[in-house]
């Protein structure tokens, strides 16, 4: 299944989807090499603000190799463990950056998978994401749906994936709705698989102020609480993403 993405595709699209972030720094780095020059007095601390900023940026490209790259995350081996209907009808929703379905059909080769795109430019508005539709356009067959209404029959699916892409819809109450319509979606002994980063200290550590995209788990907790699912199981997929697999309540 690794031949499916190339051996650094992970940490490539980290930095073409958020180069901003890596100007900006550049940008820091330079300015504080440009004092040092004039304020020699200061130069200790110009220095040491150097040093951490270059170690920041590099455990952030290291630990997203690690991720994206090298661990079971996109192997998916990870669902060696969950009980789904490798034979029956399955979803794939993303928010404009499918890097799963093509996974998922390899894995589930008697499966039935739709793939649905629910990225609204007038809600979703991350820059990053309009990059990576640019760079990644969605898979032939791809529906559109919104995050208001899934256009499916109830207890359609034996299993819905959300693969890094729920953190998206940033509005608690959108998301909730969003998620009731999963479990709309949901036949009765199904599963939702979430996949997501959370709002913790390891993220915080590899990703700095950019954790702060994430959701912690209370409010990925609100959200399953508030469309009547109920998280079964939680795998550590690395200490860095973890799974919620949710059935109905």
């Amino acid at each position: 299944m690794e031949e499916l993405r190339s051996p650094f595709q992970g940490v490539k699209n980290i930095i073409c989807f958020n180069w901003h972030f890596f100007l900006i720094a550049t940008l820091w780095l330079i300015g504080l090499l440009y004092l040092s020059y004039y304020f020699p007095i200061g130069k200790t601390l110009i220095y040491l603000m150097v040093c951490c900023t270059c170690l920041s940026l590099l455990t952030t490209l290291i630990v997203s190799h690690y991720i994206y790259d090298r661990s079971a995350l996109y192997k998916l081996s990870w669902l060696d463990g969950v009980s789904i209907n490798g034979s029956g009808k399955l979803a794939n929703i993303h928010a404009g950056c499918d890097e799963s379905s093509a996974l998922l059909s390899f894995k589930f080769t008697e499966a039935s998978i739709d793939i649905f795109d629910f990225y609204d430019p007038q809600k979703h508005t991350e820059v990053s994401i309009r990059r990576a539709r640019r760079s990644m356009p969605s898979l032939p067959g791809t529906k559109t749906t919104g995050t208001s209404h899934l256009p499916v029959a109830d207890n359609s699916y034996d299993g819905i994936f959300l693969i890094l892409a729920a953190h998206e819809i940033r509005k608690d109450s959108e998301r909730i709705i969003f998620f009731g319509e999963l479990r709309r979606a949901l036949k009765p002994g199904g599963k939702i698989i979430v996949v997501e980063h959370l709002r913790n200290l390891a993220n915080f550590l590899a990703y700095t102020i950019g954790c702060f995209h994430f959701l912690p788990a209370s409010v990925w907790n609100r959200t399953f609480d508030g469309s009547s699912l109920q998280c079964t199981g939680l795998l550590r997929i690395t200490p860095f993403v973890n799974a919620f697999i949710l059935e109905k309540r």
